[in-house]
């Protein structure tokens, strides 16, 4: 599990700073079973397009990274670090309020 989240963790840096800058209130966490088949990640919480009024005492939002999902589909550890970024990508996505739709016209889909 250490080295997986390590790979998440190298897939956080690669995001450019000034978007890393613009996270706000989110937490990244693995999980070894995905609650459905096939979910690789997945974002819980308020997109900060939707946000408004947002502040005092919420829970920050979630991204989880799937472990046993992401590792089965993955033949070898550079395609394992490959589909860990391009999953970290969607998910803090979703955070920005971009949907499936918008990251599939962009190719992180």
């Amino acid at each position: 599990m250490d080295r997986f989240e390590e790979l998440v963790g190298n897939a956080l840096d690669t995001l450019p700073d000034a978007l890393g800058e613009l996270m706000d209130n989110v937490v990244v966490v693995v999980e070894d079973t995905a609650p459905e088949p096939g979910l690789l990640g997945l974002y819980e919480g308020i997109p900060l397009t939707e946000r408004g009024d947002y502040g005092g005492m919420v829970l920050p939002d979630r991204i989880t990274l799937y472990r046993h999902e992401l590792c089965a589909m993955c033949p070898t550890e550079e395609a394992l670090v490959h589909e860990v970024t391009v999953t970290v990508v969607h998910e803090v996505a979703h955070h920005f309020g971009i949907d499936d739709d918008h990251l599939d016209e962009l190719g992180w889909g």
